[in-house]
């Protein structure tokens, strides 16, 4: 068996959760060559092009950007996958995908184009942050994830996520849009909690 990461139990591992990040990847770098204007998020294009709400996470506005993002993927990946997340957490980070581009209706109506993976990684990290520290798993493995989900908070809070919708940061290509980052951040952990209270089916 691969050794685990320090502080993370030997559980059996679930393909189900580096495959997901491995998909949103490989979407990312099919639609590089793409044309945007189909595919990103446009708030007045919501509910007549829904696709868009998934399709915009491949959406990327510079090489620097696809490539930070697929850096993300990769280490969400191997923690997920060191971590032995169950088909669970997978399924839950694979909801919060739309959802992310969806809870820009309410958190940033004005923001008139956005694309990027950006979001849908934040809520990859919520919910690996809230499934370590799911009842039943070691106390070194809870801290690891409370851990995780104290920095996700202090991140979210220092972008300030709901002022200016497009912010220019340094060292970056393109503008921001921290709004992306909470509403991506709140999807995962909604889900992530609605399926961890859902009954598990017996064997």
């Amino acid at each position: 068996m691969a050794q685990r990461l320090p502080g993370l139990s030997a559980r059996r591992a679930s393909g189900a959760w580096p495959a997901l990040a491995a998909a949103l990847a490989l979407l990312a770098l099919l639609v590089w060559p793409l044309p945007r204007s189909g595919l990103d998020w446009q708030p007045g294009l919501a509910w007549q092009e829904p696709w868009r709400a998934w399709s915009a996470a491949a959406v990327h506005l510079s090489l620097q950007h696809l490539l930070a993002n697929l850096a993300g993927c990769a280490v969400l990946a191997w923690v997920g996958w060191r971590a032995a997340l169950p088909p669970r957490a997978a399924l839950a980070w694979l909801l919060a995908w739309p959802l992310t581009q969806l809870g820009l209706l309410l958190l940033a109506p004005s923001l008139p184009h956005y694309g990027g993976l950006s979001g849908v990684l934040h809520a990859g990290a919520a919910v690996l942050g809230l499934a370590l520290t799911a009842a039943g798993r070691p106390a070194r493995e809870r801290h690891i994830g409370l851990a995780l989900l104290l920095g996700l908070a202090l991140k979210l809070a220092l972008e300030q996520p709901l002022g200016t919708p497009l912010r220019q940061v340094e060292g970056w290509d393109i503008a921001i849009a921290p709004a992306a980052h909470l509403s991506g951040a709140l999807a995962g952990a909604i889900c992530a909690l609605l399926l961890q209270r859902s009954p598990a089916r017996p064997a």
